[in-house]
């Protein structure tokens, strides 16, 4: 990660916290952006289009879990939310708000900065338009909308373009595009019905793209790479901080709920029940694995 991508939003309503992250983010090689309240705080994500945002959850106007959704409606930035409310339920609505990691005050700054920097080795979104961006540029070799309206093309200025005057019939594209779900692909992992690609982070099931969170697609891949060897919640907790098969890290009850609320939400958006589960098998008492194989 280069300097240049090294920006932070700090949505935080207390001043003495405030200026503790910018000190902390700062130290670590942030620049750094406040806002005191949440709707200040979704703006600055929206302008300085950070790679971490820190975000309090007791704040005037919306509260942080609305301000994490608003977020997560536009941007993939690391979200880390910073709250004082440790029951169980406020953990468990902040991921389901779209939070990457849900840390109680009082922190230690040395706590917070290990667990950005566990967030940071992992890879990021593949580039999809969540953002919204008008007017970002065309892979290379695609279309220009100029020539799919027939407008001119560089290099066509011999052409005709009346129809009725052309040499011939134009001919097919040079190259026809094979969708990624094609059979045979290489990269793709399948399991009855679902595909997964990790380096592309693509995820189809049936045929149709799924839209998963950073953390659900994490889980996903570790699954089904993993195949029927089961990974158990403190494995799969460590491995989204980053630190897969480090034993001597310790994970806590939150981490592995986390996991829990991740799976929940992984599992509804692929549209499979729990109780009857087509793809994630629930192994109680330690943890999932990938179902059987069909007849197997």
């Amino acid at each position: 990660m280069t300097a240049r991508d090294r920006v932070a939003v700090i949505i935080e309503d207390d001043a003495d916290i405030r200026r503790l992250l910018e000190e902390v983010l700062e130290q670590g090689g942030f620049e750094t952006h406040s806002a005191g309240n949440g709707l200040d705080g979704v703006e600055k994500v929206r302008r300085y289009r950070p790679t971490l945002t820190t975000l309090d959850v007791s704040m005037p106007g919306i509260d942080g879990f609305e301000a994490a959704k608003r977020i997560r409606a536009f941007s993939d930035t690391y979200l880390i939310m910073l709250t004082a409310r440790t029951e169980e339920i406020d953990t468990l609505m902040g991921l389901e708000s779209g939070a990457d990691d849900y840390i109680a005050k009082p922190f230690r700054p040395r706590e917070l900065r290990a667990r950005i920097d566990a967030m940071l080795r992992r890879p990021r979104l593949a580039a999809s338009g969540v953002d919204g961006e008008a007017g970002a540029p065309a892979p290379a070799g695609a279309a220009t909308p100029g020539a799919a309206a027939g407008g001119a093309v560089p290099g066509a200025s011999g052409a005709s373009a009346d129809p009725a005057t052309a040499p011939g019939p134009t001919p097919p594209p040079a190259a026809v595009v094979v969708p990624a779900t094609a059979a045979g692909d290489e990269g793709w992992i399948e399991h009855r019905g679902l595909r997964v690609e990790p380096d592309m982070r693509l995820v189809v099931v049936d045929g149709e793209e799924v839209d998963l969170t950073r953390s659900e697609f994490d889980l996903l891949s570790l699954i089904i790479s993993s195949r029927r060897r089961v990974r158990s919640k403190a494995d799969l907790a460590l491995a989204l901080r980053g630190e897969s098969y480090v034993t001597s890290y310790y994970v806590s009850d939150a981490d592995k709920r986390a996991v829990e609320v991740h799976l929940a939400n992984l599992r509804r958006k692929l549209g499979e029940n729990a109780a009857q589960p087509r793809w994630i098998e629930t192994v109680r008492g330690v943890g999932y694995r990938l179902t059987a194989d069909d007849g197997a």
